[in-house]
């Protein structure tokens, strides 16, 4: 595939090689189904917002919240 990608335009291709290392990342078919599934949902409507990529990113594992010390 990544032939036909010369091809495409340029920031078609780099969107191409985003998916690709993202799916890749991720251990089970399940998870990557999950993740598609999200993705197509939330550019359903042709725009992202800030919230959509931040909930991507906590369902990938990328984005989460701080650790809070403990002892204050």
């Amino acid at each position: 595939m990544n032939w036909l990608l010369k091809f495409l335009p340029e920031e078609k291709r780099k969107l191409i090689v985003l998916a690709q290392r993202i799916i890749g990342c991720l251990d089970t078919a399940e998870e990557r189904k999950a993740a598609v599934d999200y993705v197509m949902k939330m550019l359903e409507d042709g725009r992202v917002e800030v919230p959509k990529w931040a909930k991507f990113g906590s369902k990938l594992g990328i984005l989460r919240a701080p650790r809070r010390n403990p002892n204050g």
